[in-house]
């Protein structure tokens, strides 16, 4: 059963979450790791080190516009890739966050909270969502 009254309140929590998160890890990937940093660690689990631009600003200007609502439901399911790639990267690490290196724990649960928000939808105070925030809530023909 959803609560139709509160389950906007709900989807914009885990917006605000979720957009929050990525633009924290874009901020610490430009301030603390550095761009150059973070590229050769990339070098470093196998990936191209080309990627570390485009990661970093697919984290804050998707963060911003899942923050924003701005098509965030959508934007979410596009970084799933970031996320599942950061999945990869921590899975051999161990399960929990605080292992050496990072577990997969908590890399895995942003991809399934990102998928969430992508079947849940925007929820209140989006900027632009194309359909409503509740799954089952009708819709005029």
């Amino acid at each position: 059963m959803i609560d139709a009254r509160l389950a906007p309140y709900g989807a914009l929590g885990l917006r605000v979450a979720l957009g929050a998160m990525f633009i924290a890890h874009a901020y610490l990937k430009l301030v603390v790791f550095t761009p150059a940093g973070f590229a050769g660690f990339l070098g470093q689990v196998g990936l191209p080190a080309f990627l570390a631009w485009p990661i970093i600003l697919a984290e804050l200007l998707g963060g911003l516009a899942i923050l924003a609502g701005y098509y965030g439901r959508y934007v979410s399911l596009a970084l799933l890739p970031v996320l599942l790639g950061a999945l990869a990267v921590h899975a051999p690490n161990g399960w929990l966050f605080t292992a050496a290196n990072g577990g997969w724990e908590y890399p895995a649960f942003l991809a399934l909270a990102a998928l969430a928000h992508g079947l849940i939808g925007d929820g209140a105070l989006a900027l632009k969502s194309d359909r409503p925030a509740l799954v089952g809530t009708p819709v005029a023909a």
